[in-house]
């Protein structure tokens, strides 16, 4: 176990005690890869809320052998015991590829779920700050899912919903457990609720149609058959889109590629969109079904003793989704502030209107990202969740 932090980041004078009974140690073997994957069964038992991930995703997801993360990543995974119980678990993450392209020199925590004790939860954050110390950094970051190519923050407000694909969720009394570990927040990211059925203001939808007629924008859903080329032109935008992003990191061939097969599963072509001037592909959306709807239904597994139970409730699920989220939509430097980004949504409102979804999530978008949020605020967006990402000194 990690030795006691004299003071926090945050300028309190004393750390939560650690409790004598509390033992925190390094996943080493199958069976705790596999406890650490499935203690979050203790904390959500109840939660109407809560989506679980897909065991298997999930083991893929910590593998080294099956995330092209760890090609240049390294984790560290640490599960928390109180007298043989597992009571908490944490992930400590160096990202080299972040430290280079940021300028910076910060590790991070992640994949952190813990009981309503602040002293088990110090007992994980000193373990992982002390694997991060050992590795020069001088600061943690969290929590993140490895990066913000992945899940990312900690949800602090919007408890009431489930969340989006691909977006955190956890019990309300994490924040309080963080804080009182000597985090502070760095960062607050946005979620935004829109309805297909909201029609956006007749201004916007009329400057976006002389836009479109002016700067001879044209928009065409992406072409699966053309999956590698297409994949190919949408990773050139990504990391020419959001490089100027707090918190971005590029990714590397093999990760966008693995994520690239892992969304085809889920994705209508109708919704994603690439923006084009003059045959050039200068923008992009992303929006997806809302796959946790169906993964609810599964309840984490897709066979129950031997039989393909969780696939066919899932399957059946997956035929009732009505909701979306919006991942991303970036558009390249020298082609920003030209309604871009407008023609994208109001395109991707009318395709998901014809399709029959009710509307969805957007997410997520910086707390400054005053263009954007405006911009999303004057289609009818209403925020709707708040995911809030820490930092403390080592």
């Amino acid at each position: 176990m990690a030795a006691a932090e004299p003071s926090t980041a945050a300028g309190s004078t004393s750390l939560p005690p650690l409790p004598a009974n509390v033992e925190v140690t390094p996943v080493r073997t199958s069976a705790e890869r596999t406890a650490f994957i499935r203690f979050p069964y203790t904390i959500y038992k109840g939660d109407p809320n809560w989506v679980p991930h897909l065991e298997m995703e999930r083991r893929d997801f910590i593998d080294p052998r099956k995330n092209p993360f760890f090609e240049f990543g390294e984790v560290e995974f640490f599960l928390a015991r109180r007298e043989g119980q597992v009571v908490g678990r944490i992930a400590a993450v160096n990202n080299p590829r972040y430290n280079e392209f940021q300028k910076t020199n910060v590790g991070f925590f992640g994949l952190f779920e813990c009981v309503n004790d602040a002293g088990v939860a110090r007992a994980l954050f000193d373990a992982a700050a002390g694997w991060l110390r050992a590795k020069g950094f001088t600061s943690v970051i969290g929590p993140m899912s490895y990066s913000t190519n992945h899940e990312v923050g900690l949800l602090v407000e919007g408890f009431n919903t489930p969340p989006a694909i691909m977006t955190t969720y956890n019990p309300p009394w994490y924040a309080a457990l963080i804080e009182a570990n000597g985090y502070a927040k760095v960062k607050d990211l946005y979620a935004w609720e829109l309805s297909s059925s909201t029609p956006p203001p007749e201004k916007v939808a009329r400057v976006a149609e002389k836009i479109r007629q002016r700067e001879g924008i044209t928009v065409r859903p992406v072409n699966l058959k053309d999956f590698d080329g297409e994949v190919a032109r949408i990773k050139a935008m990504y990391n020419k889109a959001w490089d100027n992003n707090w918190g971005f990191v590029p990714m590397t061939e093999a990760e966008f590629d693995n994520l690239a097969r892992e969304l085809k599963q889920m994705v209508r072509p109708e919704l994603v969109l690439i923006g084009e001037v003059k045959g050039e592909p200068v923008a992009f959306s992303l929006t997806v079904p809302d796959a946790n709807e169906a993964l609810k239904a599964a309840n984490g597994r897709l066979t129950t003793f031997g039989l393909p139970i969780g696939l066919a409730k899932l399957l059946l699920a997956s035929r009732k989704i009505r909701r979306l989220r919006l991942i991303l939509l970036g558009t390249i430097e020298g082609y920003r502030r030209r309604g871009l980004d407008a023609i994208l949504y109001l395109d991707t409102l009318r395709t998901a209107r014809e399709l029959g979804f009710e509307g969805g999530e957007i997410s997520w978008t910086l707390e400054d990202n005053h263009l954007v949020n405006r911009a999303i605020e004057s289609m009818g967006g209403k925020r709707s969740k708040v995911f809030r990402v820490y930092e403390k000194s080592l």
